[in-house]
């Protein structure tokens, strides 16, 4: 991540603030990866409100209607405000929006834009002299319009705590990235996981989201091709062609773990989703999770997740 402050002080507090005619794609990639992050961290580490510049209900651009927590204006300090729109973006750049924005900016501690959000942070003066980027189908008009910001063609950016984003499936990218820098690695694994899971979507476009370098995506296909056979290290490495002390400083580089801690928790996170989705005897969810033992799994799974496998199972009957 780009210059965020670190954020360690739990829950982590958002704000949305929604425009009409905003996108429930965007909206939906970057708030369900948090809300995944919860599940799976079995605590309420991110809270959320939506709020809406006059308090009043909008319509997203497929006339869904968000009903707000509350009035902008009368929002308390919290982590993040994330910017939601769409549409209607010169309509929305309001003087009344740009005076809301300035206000907001002694409120939180990251402000990020999303999609069409970026113009009502450029309308509002606070993204001058930034890097900054928005969607891509208004990018060029973006850059004309407001000269004082530099705007880049990118994914998102974040630039001190400030983050622009094109929406889409960036907003996703966006989100994971946040999960990563305040959840760690693993967790952000599993939520790229959960979205990212199909039959029909290639493994590396599972683990790109969270990790860059191509031998560790590598790597990582490889190991969650192989949970219940599992591989040694240095077989991983040579299928890659590359040394285990190779790999191993990839992996610290990219993920901060070595391969072995990664793999382990791939295999006991595939364990947990046996375990929540399928009512497979335990000791079959071991075997199936690369351990030939209920009680090395077990052992595993608890100081994994804090609790025994059995208890977290009784959480879903």
């Amino acid at each position: 991540m780009q210059n965020l402050p670190i954020l360690k002080s739990f829950p982590i507090t958002i704000d949305f603030l929604v425009y009409d005619r905003f996108s429930n794609h965007c909206m939906a990639n970057c708030l369900e990866p948090f809300r995944a992050a919860n599940t799976l961290s079995a605590n309420d580490v991110y809270e959320w409100n939506f709020v809406t510049l006059d308090g009043l209900s909008v319509q997203s651009s497929s006339e869904l209607r968000l009903m707000p927590d509350q009035k902008f204006g009368e929002t308390k300090r919290a982590d993040f405000l994330f910017i939601i729109a769409s549409y209607d973006f010169r309509r929305h750049d309001s003087e009344a929006s740009r005076r809301a924005l300035r206000a907001a900016m002694k409120r939180y501690k990251n402000i990020i834009g999303l999609d069409s959000g970026p113009w009502m942070m450029a309308g509002a003066g606070i993204i001058d002299n930034h890097r900054a980027t928005a969607h891509w189908d208004i990018i060029d008009e973006f850059s004309e319009e407001f000269v004082e910001v530099n705007v880049e063609r990118q994914k998102y950016i974040f630039d001190g705590n400030i983050g622009t984003c094109g929406g889409g499936m960036a907003a996703f990218d966006l989100s994971l990235s946040i999960i990563r820098e305040i959840n760690g690695v693993t967790v952000a694994l599993d939520v790229a996981s959960i979205f990212l899971s199909g039959a029909d979507l290639p493994q590396e476009y599972r683990t790109n989201t969270v990790c860059k370098i191509q031998e560790v995506q590598k790597a990582l296909e490889i190991m969650h091709k192989n949970i219940e056979d599992i591989l040694t290290i240095p077989n991983i490495a040579n299928k890659i062609g590359i040394s285990s002390k190779q790999l191993h400083r990839f992996f610290l580089k990219d993920l901060g773990q070595s391969p072995k801690k990664v793999y382990l928790n791939i295999r006991l996170s595939f364990g947990r989703h046996l375990l929540q989705a399928t009512q497979k005897p335990i000791n079959e969810v071991a075997l199936r999770s690369g351990y030939e033992n209920v009680s090395a799994f077990s052992r595993a799974f608890k100081m994994r997740f804090d609790q025994t496998p059995s208890k977290y199972r009784n959480h879903f009957n």
